[in-house]
């Protein structure tokens, strides 16, 4: 499990010395998202009010993992990331690479999970009975940290386990397959992992363990320092995206919006977005979040990555590894 986290990480961070070289000559900047992960931003992104606003295209791309997200800022090729998730994130600076959260994209404790197999009839007054099967895990990533703070929960050694990382996606199909006995992720891909099993552990549950889940829109320090008036153009679209959503008199007009940019049907985009919450910016930048208690989860996401041997060190502190100047320009 180390050998794949550490693996993505030094092929991210070999590639800092690009990070700067990004699209400037072209005035163009490259914005990173997931698929099956349906959010308000992406109403805006299919309206054009990214580049409105920002005066310039937005190219968007898409991808399967926070840890794909950190390699291509880390290369250059991604200026943003939005809903990139936090473990992710605190993998790739634990490793050196210099990354900041500029806001709190979103927050999930209900869409991001494992699933275990129903044929195996193991719910939580049984997990134990999990030590020796096969699970698929998107390595680095939220469900990996909530992987693993869930089995240490129930006294499961993940040595004892066959952790296998697969996209959730992969880990979806290979749980319906029967080729695993759980698979861990979120979005639509976790949907669907249900039909083939049971949760062990809600929302509420897992967030009463202190497993919180939220991604967050990140970039290179670099960039952001560089070009704060952009980032901070960037944030204040997709807050009154949030804003809009909110209002429920425009959710008929935007659901079908983005259920199509996110690659969904209008009804499974709905079930997603009825877990999903989306602070607004004084919410952002109070101690609940941005102002504190986020940096300290970043450190508590390290710590159980290195004690599980997932990661060399932790940072002393990832209060670096935030930058609310852009936020704070808009609120």
């Amino acid at each position: 499990m180390k050998k794949s986290i550490l693996g993505a990480v030094l092929g991210a961070t070999a590639m800092l010395s690009g990070t700067t070289a990004m699209a400037d000559g072209h005035g163009e900047i490259t914005v990173g998202y997931f698929l099956e992960w349906p959010m308000p931003f992406q109403f805006a992104k299919a309206e054009g009010m990214y580049d409105e606003a920002l005066g310039t295209k937005v190219n968007w791309v898409s991808f399967d993992t926070g840890t794909a997200m950190s390699a291509a800022m880390a290369s250059g090729d991604v200026q943003l990331s939005v809903s990139q998730g936090i473990p992710p994130f605190v993998v790739a600076t634990s490793a050196g690479q210099d990354l900041q959260v500029v806001d709190v994209a979103v927050s999930y404790a209900d869409n991001d999970n494992c699933v275990v197999a129903a044929a195996l009839e193991i719910d939580k007054d049984s997990a134990s009975e999990l030590a020796g099967k096969k699970v698929a895990v998107p390595l680095g990533t939220a469900a990996h940290y909530g992987f693993l703070k869930q089995m240490d929960h129930f006294g499961v050694d993940v040595g004892s386990l066959t952790v296998v990382d697969m996209a959730p996606a992969e880990g979806q199909a290979a749980l319906a397959q029967g080729s695993v006995d759980m698979a861990c992720g979120w979005g639509g891909a976790l949907k669907r992992m249900k039909e083939s099993g049971n949760i062990l552990l809600t929302g509420a549950e897992k967030m009463e363990l202190g497993i919180l889940v939220f991604d967050a829109t990140t970039g290179p320090t670099s960039y952001i320092a560089e070009n704060g008036d952009m980032v901070a153009k960037f944030l204040k679209v997709t807050a009154d995206a949030n804003a809009m959503w909110a209002d429920e008199a425009n959710q008929a007009k935007m659901l079908p919006v983005i259920a199509k940019d996110a690659g969904m049907s209008e009804a499974d985009a709905a079930s997603s977005l009825s877990t999903f919450e989306f602070p607004d910016i004084a919410g952002q930048l109070s101690d609940a979040w941005l102002g504190g208690t986020a940096q300290e989860f970043m450190k508590g996401v390290a710590d159980v990555f290195v004690a599980a041997g997932s990661i060399d060190a932790a940072k002393a502190s990832y209060a670096d590894n935030v930058n609310t100047g852009p936020l704070e320009a808009i609120k």
